[in-house]
């Protein structure tokens, strides 16, 4: 197979897959929680994702398989199919759901411009820009990844002058943000930064995506730690610096009432309509590259799933080493949840979906640490701290949204029901 993708592409699919619509919709949610101990709770966040990151590379590096997330485990337990079964299932509903949430914040800040609020309208440009980078991702591995590339790195640019025009501009000066911030941290406990932090993982969703493409790029020993640690700091710090000139430039009500359209309604407020079209021009590109790499790297996780029979068979098909029914079948599956809203729900539903699979991926680096060369204590440290993240996530919908928390746990078990019909077959087989 011809090695199209390096070192700069891999960056750019990880960071691609994580800057998208999350950062956009989780500060206000997060200033409502803890308030300017945002950005701090935010960039802990990447601390968690950094040690979900670490079994990632280990068994990444250990198995060299495309399949990633799914065929870590399988290969980890070769004899439960269901074990197998369930996590494949998982894994790639919880990609359908960003790709989906991805869309939709797209069509928001697209649309914002033209004062272009109606449901329909949103869901039609969801569907079209999602559509749109389905045809990129079947047309060419080579042209989806320079195609990335520019996105990727425009975005960051562009973010980061958002970033620091709202921190010189912004409304509050270094003293009263200082005292704001001990104020906070006074009557702030541990548990709500710690909520906020497993709230955020899902914008740190998408490093994995780096190992899905582990037959396409060049010397993955070295390349898959140094794309996936270099995309996570690089985000991490991304994050941090947007939430800091967030809190400093607007102020708190309307970070929380605006969600999503915060720092749009922010810039509009500092630098006028130029401003709010620079933030939606950033906004559009965050959400367009990681529709582009979540559907490179899950669609052919979700092939690989296939080939082993936990899927239907014909999700595998490849024509010129691109599974184009199961990147067909990805987006035909997130265009019916644009179709029923809730994406709010979805994005809870992904959080808590990555947090339980990376601890599961933690786990099975732990059973082989030896064959992984891992460290025993770094690996139960992410053990420990992931399922805390999971447990706090957990607790947080229950406590404020306990409809929506049975509403996962009923999602949950229609995938559960797919999952162990197809472990039942494979078990007869």
């Amino acid at each position: 197979m011809e090695k199209n993708l390096a070192f700069k592409e891999l960056i750019a699919i990880a960071v691609g897959g994580m800057v998208g619509g999350g950062i956009f919709t989780i500060l206000g949610i997060a200033v409502s929680m803890v308030g300017v101990l945002a950005p701090f709770a935010i960039a802990l966040g990447g601390v968690l994702a950094f040690l979900a990151a670490y079994s990632y590379v280990k068994l990444g590096i250990y198995y060299k398989d495309e399949g990633a997330t799914y065929a870590f485990f399988k290969r980890t337990y070769p004899r439960s199919h269901l074990a197998a079964s369930f996590i494949g299932w998982y894994t790639i509903f919880g990609y359908i759901s960003t790709l989906a949430l991805y869309a939709y914040t797209f069509s928001a800040y697209a649309l914002s411009s033209l004062s272009l609020e109606a449901l329909w309208i949103q869901k039609v440009l969801a569907l079209g820009i999602l559509w749109l980078f389905t045809a990129i991702n079947l047309w060419s591995v080579k042209g989806m990844g320079k195609l990335e590339d520019i996105m990727v790195y425009s975005k960051l640019i562009i973010l980061l002058v958002i970033a620091l025009v709202l921190g010189y501009y912004g409304k509050t000066d270094l003293d009263t943000f200082t005292q704001t911030l001990a104020l906070d941290w006074q009557h702030t406990s541990f548990m709500s930064i710690m909520i906020v932090a497993s709230v955020t993982f899902v914008a740190y969703e998408g490093f994995q995506l780096v190992i899905n493409a582990v037959n396409e790029m060049e010397i993955p020993e070295k390349n898959i730690p140094k794309a996936i640690y270099s995309a996570i700091f690089l985000v991490a710090l991304f994050y941090f610096i947007i939430a800091m000139g967030a809190v400093l430039a607007i102020s708190t009500q309307e970070l929380i009432v605006n969600k999503e359209d915060a720092l749009a309604a922010g810039a509009y407020n500092i630098m006028g309509t130029w401003g709010k079209n620079f933030v939606i021009l950033g906004a559009i590109l965050a959400t367009s590259s990681a529709i582009s790499g979540t559907m490179f790297g899950s669609s052919r996780q979700m092939a690989r799933i296939a080939e082993d029979g936990y899927l239907p068979k014909q999700l595998s098909y490849r024509k010129n080493h691109i599974p184009h029914y199961s990147i067909m079948t990805m987006s035909l599956t997130a265009s019916l949840l644009i179709l029923a809203g809730g994406l709010e729900l979805i994005l809870e539903f992904g959080s808590i979906t990555f947090l339980l699979v990376s601890l599961l991926m933690a786990i099975a680096n732990f059973n082989i640490r030896k064959k992984t060369n891992s460290s025993t204590p770094f690996t139960l440290i992410a053990i420990a701290g992931l399922m805390l993240g999971t447990l706090f996530i957990l607790y947080y919908e229950y406590q404020t949204k306990p409809e929506q928390l049975l509403f996962i746990i009923g999602l949950y078990a229609l995938l559960s029901l797919g999952a162990w019909s197809y472990a039942k077959v494979q078990k007869v087989l």
